[in-house]
C-alpha cells in the first residue's frame, strides 16, 4: 500500500534524506522517498502495518526535524 505524506516546513535537505533513510529501515516498510522540494514523504507499506506506520513515521521526523509536521495525505 502507498501512503503519502506532506513534511510541513521542511528546510533542511540533509535531514529529509536522514528521514528518507530511518523510514525506509521501520518495520513493514518496503521503500521510502522524501522528495525536498515538494516537502513529500511516500512510503509503500505492508497492509497489515499500514494502520500503525503513521505513528511511527511521526517519530523519525520529531527525532531529526522536531518543528516538521507531518500531514497524511
Amino acid at each position: 500500500m502507498k501512503k503519502t505524506y506532506i513534511l510541513e516546513d521542511l528546510d533542511c535537505a540533509h535531514c529529509a534524506g536522514e528521514i528518507e533513510a530511518a523510514v525506509g529501515k521501520l518495520e513493514g516498510v518496503t521503500s521510502s522517498t522524501v522528495t525536498f522540494l515538494t516537502q513529500k514523504l511516500v512510503v509503500e507499506v505492508e497492509d497489515a502495518k499500514a494502520d500503525k506506520i503513521t505513528k511511527e513515521i511521526r517519530k523519525v521526523v520529531k527525532k531529526f526535524e522536531p518543528d516538521v509536521e507531518v500531514v497524511e495525505k
